[in-house]
């Protein structure tokens, strides 16, 4: 019964130093992916996160890297400041580009938005609280940025937005695609 006993708890232990043999794997709990889970949901409840922003981040031992733009100035020291506050956060070096306060662009912004959520294949994202669709205007450059599900919605955003107007070039499509369609080769 003893020895039981001490062949459990030696096998508990080496179970949690993860030194048990292959048959029972032991995946320890990253601290880096955890964290990185606290600032995603952060940064998806900071009230003033909109289609303009496009925000994103690199967590290593707990030293988080913000890069991205922001439409607006105390977007950059506000979100800084709340991921600084994050439990386990080290540091935080902000590298979130403000991204120039223009008419313009605000006009822009508002057309392409109106030209991508209006569309019958896209107007569902524009029914989330933050749509998964962001764009990005600066300088009358427009970029596309986020996720959609499928390939042809990423043409279907792609084809509205430059169509909407006033865009200075090709608008720059970066949507990542949730769901990219399996090609068969022969």
């Amino acid at each position: 019964m003893k020895k039981n006993l001490l062949n459990n708890l030696l096998l508990t232990a080496l179970l949690s130093a993860g030194m048990a043999s292959a048959d029972t794997p032991v995946v320890p709990a990253s601290p880096d992916a955890d964290l990185a889970s606290k600032v995603t949901h952060e940064i998806r409840m900071y009230p003033r996160y909109t289609i303009w922003d496009n925000i994103n981040f690199r967590v290593q031992s707990g030293n988080v890297d913000l890069t991205g733009e922001v439409s607006q100035p105390y977007k950059k020291s506000e979100i800084g400041r709340i991921v600084a506050g994050i439990p386990g956060v080290k540091t935080v070096t902000n590298d979130l580009e403000v991204l120039p306060l223009s008419r313009m662009d605000d006009q822009l912004r508002v057309q392409v938005a109106r030209a991508i959520f209006h569309d019958s294949v896209l107007s569902r994202y524009a029914m989330q609280p933050v749509p998964p669709i962001h764009i990005i205007v600066d300088n009358g450059h427009v970029t596309l940025e986020g996720v959609v599900s499928t390939e042809m919605e990423k043409e279907i955003a792609g084809i509205r937005a430059s169509g909407a107007g006033l865009s200075f070039g090709q608008v720059v499509n970066n949507l990542r695609v949730e769901n990219p369609s399996k090609t068969k080769h022969s």
